[in-house]
C-alpha cells in the first residue's frame, strides 16, 4: 500500500473553484467550431435518406457549378481512407468507403464550399437515387440473438431459442433458482438514448502538405490523432489534435467519428484548412447513442432474503457491421453474495449507426435491471430494500474471488438511509401522502470500475514562481484543469491562481481519455511523480549555487508555500523560488512523470467505487403528474480531489437520471429508419425545472491501493442505479411497476 506523503495536503480535498472558469463565462475559452482559419472552407455532409440498400446513383455535376463550391466529395471519387489497426473507434468502416447504406444518415457524400450557407444550399441539392430495403429498427427481443463467442467462452441455451454467450458464472445458477424458495422472473429494457451535448460535434481541419492539425471536439485527443493517423495513410507524428475546451461530450466524444475523416482528407484534397459542423440531427444518425437493451433477471432467494440464484441474460442493439456491446452485466458478479451466478449476453444487430459509450456505459442499464429486480424480490418477501442489499453484502469480489481494495457500500446504505428519513417509510403501496400527492419512496445502490490509463506528465517550475502542468488530456468540464493544479499545490505550495495547467494538445505528453471515470485517478501518479522531480530540481540548484542552503543534502531540502527550506523549517521560512533561480540565471526547471494502467493491481484487487441513492417521487392522480421531488445520494468514490466539482459531477449524472427514467427515447421510423424526433424539441431531456431537490455527499475513504491520493472516479456512479430507484419510488406510490424506460403516464393510469 502506498502512503500518502504531501507537502501541502490541504491542497487536495478543498473545494476548490475552477480556474478556467473565468474564460468560459467571458467567452474568451475556444471551442472547436471557434476556430477560424485564414481561407477556411466549410463543408456539409450528405446523408442517406434511407436506412437500407445501395446507392444507385449520385448526380453532383449540377451542384458542381453553383456559386462557391469547391468539390462534391463521394464513394466515386473520394481520396484514399485506410482502416485501423489500433486505438479505438466504433464506427470502423473508413466514410464512403463503398455504396451500400446501413442506417438512415449515413454519409454519402460531402459537399466543400466557400461559406457555409453556400455548402448548406450545395448539399441539399445533392440528387441521390436508391436501391432501397426495409430496414430493421425493430427493438430487440428474445429469438433474434446473435451471439459473439472466443475461445474463453460458451453458449448457453435461453429458453430453447438462440444461444447466448456466458460473461461470468458460478456454480450453478439454473438449477440453484428451480428449487429457489422465492423466485423473481422480469424483463426490462432500456430504450435508445442520445447524447445531446451543448457543444455540436466539430472538426477544423487543417493539411500543410505534410502534416494535419485537427480542431476537434473529442473526450481524447491522443487515441483519436493515432486513429486519424492510420485511416489518413500517415504517421501520427503529422496529426496534431487540439481540444482545449469541450461543451460536454457524455461519451459520445470519446471516439472519431466519420465527419472528422471527411473533412482532413477534404483539407489535403483542396489545400485549405476545412470545418465541418454537423447538425443535431446529424448527431442522432451517425456520432453514437445509448443502444436498446434487453435484460432478464431472475433472482432467487430464501425466505429469509438471502440470495442462492442470480441470471442476468442481456440482449445489446449493435450496427451492421460493428461490434459494440452495452455490458450490462459487468457489476452484476460483485455486487451481491451468492453462490450461484450466470450473466450472459448477445448482440441484435439492427439498421442503425453505430452505438458507443454513454456515460456509465454498461453499468446504468445493467443496474436499472438488477436493482428493479432486487426492489421486487424485497416487496416479495416483505422485507426492507434497505435491509435486503445489506443481508446479501459479500466479504470479496465473488466474481473474480479477489479482495476489495476498499468497499463501503453498507455505509453508503446506512447513511443514505439516515439522510433520508427512510425510517419514516411506510411498506404500503400508495399509504403516504402529502396534500393532494401520493409519495413513493425508493433507493438503489450503484457501481463503478476503478480505471487507469498510461498516463505521462511535465511540470516546470518557473523563475518568477510560478508552475505549469502539461498532459496530453482534456478537460471536457468536469473540472480536470483544476484538479490538476490542485495536486501541483499539495507539492510545491504555489496558489492555484500561479499554476497553469496545459491540456488537450496531442503536442504534450500523451494521456488519457476523459472516459470511464478513469481521468483523475490515471494523472495522479503522473502528475505527482513529474512535480516531485521538478522541485528536486529547484532544490539541486539550491545546494549547488551561493546562499543559505549551498553544499547542504538535496535530499534535506523540500519546498512549501513556493519556497525552497529545511522540511522541518518554519512556514515562513525558506528562499523564495524566484531568488533560487535569480542566483543561477536559470529560467526553469521541470520534471516527467509517468503513471501506469493499474493492470498488475486489478489482478490482486477488485477496484470499484459503491455508493446509494434514495428518492421520493411525487404522483399527483388528479391530474396525472409525477414529478421526482428530491434525492438524497452518498458515494464512496475514494478521496475526492475536489468536492466541488465532484458534487457538481454527481448532482449532473442525477438530473440525467431523471431524463432516463422519465423522459429520454430515441424513436425510430419503421420504414425509412430514421430517428423521427431527432431534434431537441421532440427529444425531451431533463432541464432545471426537472431537477429535484438534491442532497450528494461522499464518503472519505481514499483507496491508497490504487494510488496515492486514493482518488477513483465519479463522472459515471451517480448515474448508475438512480433510474432503477426512480422506478422503484414510482411502484411505491402507484403499485404499477415499470420495467421499460422511460415511464410513460400511460403505464400509471
Amino acid at each position: 500500500m502506498v502512503q500518502s506523503m504531501f507537502a501541502h495536503p490541504d491542497a487536495i480535498g478543498q473545494p476548490s473553484v475552477r480556474i478556467d472558469g473565468p474564460l468560459k463565462v467571458s467567452g474568451t475559452a475556444r471551442y472547436a467550431a471557434d476556430f477560424m482559419l485564414p481561407d477556411m472552407l466549410y463543408a456539409v455532409p450528405v446523408c442517406a435518406t434511407i436506412a437500407h440498400g445501395r446507392v444507385a446513383g449520385l448526380d453532383a455535376q449540377a451542384v458542381e457549378i453553383m456559386p462557391g463550391v469547391h468539390a462534391v466529395i463521394h464513394h466515386g471519387n473520394r481520396p484514399p481512407l485506410y482502416r485501423a489497426t489500433s486505438g479505438t473507434i466504433d464506427e470502423a468502416r473508413p466514410p464512403l468507403d463503398d455504396n451500400v447504406v446501413r442506417y438512415y444518415g449515413q454519409y454519402v457524400a460531402l459537399v466543400v464550399a466557400d461559406t457555409l450557407e453556400q455548402a448548406q444550399a450545395a448539399a441539399n441539392a445533392v440528387h441521390v437515387s436508391y436501391d432501397a430495403d426495409t430496414p430493421d429498427v425493430s427493438p430487440p427481443g428474445q429469438g433474434d440473438i446473435s451471439a459473439q463467442s472466443d475461445e474463453a467462452s460458451r453458449s448457453v441455451g435461453v429458453e430453447g431459442e438462440a444461444s447466448l454467450t456466458i460473461e461470468s458464472e458460478r456454480g450453478d445458477a439454473p438449477a440453484a433458482y428451480a428449487s429457489a424458495a422465492v423466485q423473481i422472473d422480469a424483463v426490462y429494457t432500456t430504450p435508445v438514448e442520445t447524447h445531446n451535448a451543448m457543444e455540436l460535434h466539430a472538426c477544423v481541419a487543417a493539411f500543410d502538405g505534410q502534416a494535419y492539425t485537427l480542431y476537434e471536439s473529442t473526450q481524447g485527443v491522443v487515441n483519436h490523432r493515432d486513429v486519424v493517423a492510420q485511416m489518413l495513410g500517415t504517421g501520427k507524428e503529422n496529426v496534431r489534435v487540439i481540444s482545449h475546451y469541450l461543451g460536454s461530450g457524455f461519451g459520445g466524444k470519446l471516439w472519431p467519428w466519420p465527419h472528422s475523416l471527411l473533412a482532413a482528407a477534404a483539407s489535403r484534397l483542396l489545400g485549405r484548412p476545412v470545418k465541418v459542423v454537423i447538425s443535431r440531427a446529424m448527431t442522432f444518425q451517425s456520432a453514437g447513442h445509448r443502444p436498446y437493451t434487453h435484460q432478464h433477471m431472475r433472482l432467487g432467494a430464501t425466505r429469509e432474503g438471502r440470495l442462492v440464484s442470480v441470471q442476468h441474460h442481456y440482449l445489446s442493439q449493435a450496427s451492421m457491421l460493428d461490434d459494440y456491446r452495452e455490458r450490462c452485466g459487468q457489476a452484476t458478479p460483485r455486487m451481491y453474495s451468492t453462490p450461484n451466478l450466470q450473466v450472459c449476453w448477445g448482440l441484435a444487430r439492427r439498421h442503425v449507426g453505430a452505438p458507443t459509450s454513454m456515460r456509465g456505459p454498461g453499468a446504468v442499464p445493467g443496474m436499472y435491471a438488477l436493482e428493479s429486480a432486487m426492489d421486487e424480490l424485497a416487496v416479495a418477501l416483505q422485507i426492507d430494500p434497505v435491509a435486503l442489499r445489506l443481508r446479501n453484502e459479500p466479504q470479496h469480489d465473488e466474481g473474480t474471488g479477489l479482495p476489495f481494495s476498499s468497499r463501503h457500500l453498507r455505509e453508503c446504505l446506512q447513511q443514505g438511509a439516515e439522510r433520508f428519513g427512510w425510517h419514516y417509510r411506510q411498506p404500503a403501496v400508495g399509504a403516504m401522502h402529502r396534500g393532494d400527492e401520493v409519495l413513493g419512496w425508493g433507493m438503489a445502490a450503484c457501481s463503478w470500475p476503478g480505471l487507469r490509463m498510461p498516463t505521462d506528465a511535465s511540470v516546470s517550475l518557473h523563475a518568477d514562481g510560478s508552475a505549469r502542468l502539461v498532459c496530453a488530456t482534456q478537460d471536457i468540464g468536469t473540472g480536470t484543469y483544476t484538479i490538476l493544479a490542485q495536486l501541483v499545490s499539495a507539492e510545491t505550495g504555489i496558489a492555484l491562481e500561479r499554476i497553469q495547467v496545459g491540456l488537450g494538445d496531442t503536442q504534450f505528453p500523451p494521456g488519457p481519455v476523459s472516459g470511464g471515470s478513469a481521468a483523475t485517478s490515471s494523472i495522479v501518479p503522473a502528475a505527482l511523480e513529474a512535480t516531485r522531480k521538478a522541485v528536486r530540481a529547484a532544490c539541486r540548484l539550491a545546494v549547488d549555487t551561493e546562499g543559505p542552503y549551498a553544499g547542504q543534502a538535496e535530499q534535506s531540502l523540500t519546498m512549501r508555500h513556493g519556497r525552497i527550506c529545511v522540511a522541518d523549517d518554519k512556514a515562513d521560512a525558506g528562499v523564495p523560488l524566484a531568488q533560487v533561480f535569480a542566483r543561477t540565471g536559470v529560467a526553469s526547471v521541470a520534471g516527467d512523470g509517468h503513471g501506469g494502467s493499474g493492470k498488475a493491481l486489478k489482478k490482486q484487487y477488485s477496484i470499484s467505487s459503491y455508493g446509494a441513492h434514495f428518492v421520493e417521487v411525487a404522483w399527483h392522480p388528479a391530474t396525472a403528474r409525477l414529478r421526482v421531488a428530491r434525492v438524497v445520494t452518498v458515494i464512496d468514490g475514494g478521496r475526492v480531489v475536489n468536492p466541488r466539482t465532484g458534487r457538481n459531477q454527481i448532482e449532473g449524472a442525477i438530473v440525467m437520471g431523471v431524463g432516463m427514467a422519465m423522459l429520454e427515447q430515441t424513436h425510430y421510423d419503421t420504414r425509412s429508419g430514421a430517428p423521427v424526433n431527432s431534434n431537441l424539441a421532440d427529444y425531451i431531456m431533463a432541464t432545471h425545472a426537472d431537477a429535484p431537490q438534491l442532497d450528494v455527499s461522499f464518503l472519505d475513504y481514499p483507496d491508497l491501493i490504487w494510488n496515492e491520493v486514493g482518488a477513483r472516479g465519479i463522472g459515471e456512479i451517480g448515474l448508475a442505479g438512480i433510474a432503477a430507484a426512480i422506478t422503484n419510488a414510482v411502484y411505491h406510490a402507484t403499485g404499477v411497476r415499470v420495467r421499460s424506460l422511460p415511464v410513460r403516464i400511460e403505464d400509471l393510469l
